[in-house]
């Protein structure tokens, strides 16, 4: 079956959803209510199914509504982004250089970074997003950032970006100060799961337990998603959850004695870190000079004594 689609009865079905009210909708518009009723009717024939009733809160979609829904909010915010991007190309506008950021990198190497890019950038303006690895890159595929910082270990998303790894760090297993392992002085994967676990957005922590529970033939430990890193913290100090995030990001807490680093190692837990652009996308000095800073303090941060990067 082909189907013929307005893309603005789209628009229109998208406030009509979101204001629960043709009326309402309607003002917000600029056009007449019977107009915008004509025009959810005629929507309605065009895709062969009923997307809106009556409730007693007023217009609410059918499950047939909320699937086109998605689509018609999709397809406004490229809209948006299309306008906002032909404004930024224009000489009378200053562009804003905007990035995305993994939570665990967001809390210390890309604030350091962006301090340092500011003594030699302090006219520049900046949007800068802290998100799931997944929601970063279908951003960065969307146009809503200029580049990324994630880790490497993506297979299914990389059709139309490029990466470019810039340094490793190493995750280590976090633990409360009265945490029941605390007192041991060496440890297994089959000791640490038996406890509950907190993960970040980036699923970094679902990706290496994953990969361990495979090995041993053994169930996933309970996780609790957070996806804040200074809520994911708090939550650790204060119960026995246990969560892995990189050294860099603990460190102030660790010296503080308020978390402790289990004595664990194994090498699933060393990630590369990398920029994400777009193919085909041509940074300017300001951007690359960004990148450099965000290497520079990852690469600082994330030494051994010895001077060495963790392999």
């Amino acid at each position: 079956m082909t189907m013929e689609i307005d893309p603005k009865k789209l628009l229109y079905f998208a406030a009509v959803i979101e204001h629960g009210s043709l009326n309402r909708a309607a003002k917000l518009l600029g056009v007449s209510q019977p107009a915008l009723t004509t025009s959810m009717d005629r929507l309605e024939a065009e895709v062969g199914v009923q997307l809106l009733e009556r409730s007693p809160k007023g217009i609410v979609a059918t499950r047939s509504g909320d699937i086109l829904y998605c689509h018609a909010r999709l397809i406004r915010e490229e809209i948006q982004l299309a306008e906002r991007d032909l404004l930024n190309a224009s000489d009378s506008r200053s562009e804003s250089i905007r990035i995305g950021s993994l939570p665990s990198l967001a809390s210390k190497i890309v604030p350091m970074a962006l301090s340092k890019w500011r003594e030699t950038h302090n006219d520049g303006h900046l949007e800068i997003v802290e998100n799931a690895q997944v929601d970063l890159l279908t951003g960065l595929l969307r146009r809503d950032f200029d580049f990324v910082i994630g880790f490497t270990k993506v297979f299914d998303m990389l059709d139309g970006l490029r990466q470019r790894v810039l340094f490793r760090d190493t995750l280590c297993v976090i633990a409360g100060p009265n945490h029941p392992l605390r007192s041991r002085e060496t440890l297994t994967w089959k000791d640490l799961v038996a406890y509950p676990w907190i993960s970040p957005t980036s699923r970094r922590t679902h990706t290496v337990l994953e990969h361990i529970m495979q090995t041993m033939d053994a169930p996933l430990p309970q996780i609790t998603v957070c996806g804040s890193v200074s809520l994911l913290k708090s939550l650790v100090a204060e119960t026995e959850h246990l969560a892995l995030l990189p050294a860099h990001a603990v460190s102030e807490e660790v010296a503080e004695q308020r978390l402790f680093a289990l004595p664990f190692y194994d090498p699933t837990l060393n990630r590369d870190i990398a920029v994400f652009f777009r193919e085909g996308y041509v940074m300017d000095q300001p951007r690359r000079d960004l990148v450099t800073c965000v290497t520079e303090i990852g690469l600082e941060l994330c030494r051994d004594k010895n001077g060495d990067q963790h392999a």
